[in-house]
């Protein structure tokens, strides 16, 4: 997916995080500083962000959402990883299906890459059914070891209530889906994205 020029129409598009025009980029700050108050906007550049977004037809930002990579070292092997990270839609505009849109189509982004191997996240409990609905699913008992190895964060930490999420694009799904179901994955993002 391309970048398109504001005003240009609705729809879903796609840049590096560093690339996204100013107006855009200033709209998705406003969004994230507004479903999480003193949130530092942005996310570390070792994790290659990118921004997608899907424009409402006058070319404003009705939902947003961070796409980021790492390789994360599982059963042996290392996985590329790509994580959904930020993703919020535009308080007038929620209830209406942007959101499950956008993440629809982040998903169809990462199968068709051949460098990703799985999408994989964690998310609030209440909203698993919303990723499920965009074709990921919950890994039972899976937990995602953030942060860095010196100081982690993981998802089952005291007051978390939170699920595991991914969608697997190998040519062998079902192994490595049952790799990483019921295990400590150490993504380790850093202590900018702690959990992606």
């Amino acid at each position: 997916m391309s970048t398109v020029p504001p005003g240009r129409g609705s729809g879903v598009i796609g840049c590096a995080e560093a690339d996204l025009p100013a107006g855009l980029a200033r709209q998705v700050a406003e969004l994230e500083d507004a479903a999480w108050p003193g949130a530092e906007p942005g996310h570390d550049p070792a994790l290659a962000p990118r921004a997608l977004l899907l424009l409402a037809t006058d070319g404003t930002v009705a939902a947003s959402l961070a796409l980021l990579f790492k390789e994360i070292p599982l059963a042996g092997r290392a996985y590329r990883a790509a994580g959904l990270s930020a993703v919020v839609t535009r308080p007038a505009l929620r209830g209406r299906g942007l959101g499950g849109r956008l993440v629809a189509a982040a998903r169809a982004e990462l199968a068709a890459d051949p460098a990703v191997d799985l999408a994989l996240f964690s998310c609030d409990r209440p909203l698993a059914a919303f990723y499920e609905a965009a074709g990921f699913d919950v890994l039972p008992g899976t937990v995602l070891v953030g942060g860095t190895p010196e100081d982690p964060l993981a998802t089952d930490e005291p007051g978390f209530d939170k699920v595991v999420l991914a969608a697997f694009f190998t040519g062998d799904p079902d192994r490595d889906r049952a790799a990483f179901t019921g295990v400590r994955v150490p993504l380790h993002p850093g202590n900018t994205d702690r959990l992606w």
